[in-house]
């Protein structure tokens, strides 16, 4: 790993060295920087490049964190607000004999045997991973059709917490998604998924990639909104 400094701001790269002529600067969606480079090609000269690329790389890099989620604190008591799927429900916590996650008219019910906020939200955060999990993995069937006839392969899909982002990819196709994204409506995480895997062909947010994201998932720029509106 590499760097250079801009501001306060240090740019970490990574180099690959390849048999080619010119240099190549890839800025990943999970923010990383990759140089594919020339052989022999010194470490002072890509600094100077990646110096010189600067400005767009934090720009590549500021795009992704748009996918940051903004769920405020929660304190995980009755009567507070959560969403699922787009719909906001009202938490009630109701102390028993069993630890269960239930929805039932307009209500987030947890029922429990220790009804600290602790426990409360780590039996909420296992109901949301199980249910993200699911609906993920249906969305991102009913939306592969709409990539037959592109030359990608799409891999597995991953549940994993991101602090910067809703959604990531692999060039190998593999699509990782924030269990906080199972709060927002169906056609946004569809619109996080189409996302990502039109990364998988095209890695860059050139006119090229966003032609393709208009063609997969037309409006994309409405559920984006909603999406970043939803989770203020």
């Amino acid at each position: 790993m590499h760097s250079v400094q801009y501001g306060t701001k240090k740019i970490e790269f990574q180099i690959r060295w390849a048999n080619r002529k010119t240099l190549a600067i890839e800025v990943h969606p999970d923010s990383t920087v990759l140089l594919i480079a020339p052989e022999e090609t010194s470490i002072e000269d890509l600094k100077a490049k990646v110096t010189k690329r600067v400005k767009w790389i934090v720009k590549q890099q500021e795009y992704f964190e748009q996918f940051l989620p903004h769920t405020p604190l929660r304190e995980y008591v009755s009567g507070e607000t959560h969403y699922y799927l787009g719909r906001r429900y009202v938490l009630k916590v109701n102390s028993g004999d069993i630890n269960a996650v239930k929805l039932k008219a307009g209500q987030i019910i947890v029922y429990t045997t220790n009804p600290s906020p602790t426990n409360v939200k780590s039996l909420l955060a296992a109901w949301y991973y199980n249910h993200a999990k699911n609906k993920f993995e249906t969305v991102l069937q009913e939306v592969k059709p709409k990539f037959q006839q592109d030359d990608i392969s799409i891999g597995d899909l991953q549940i994993q917490r991101m602090k910067k982002r809703w959604g990531s990819c692999t060039p190998n196709g593999k699509i990782t998604l924030n269990p906080e994204l199972i709060k927002a409506p169906t056609k946004c995480i569809e619109y996080v998924i189409i996302h990502e895997l039109c990364h998988i062909k095209i890695p860059n947010h050139s006119k090229s990639f966003y032609n393709l994201l208009e063609e997969k998932i037309p409006n994309w720029e409405k559920w984006k909104m909603k999406l970043e509106k939803i989770m203020v």
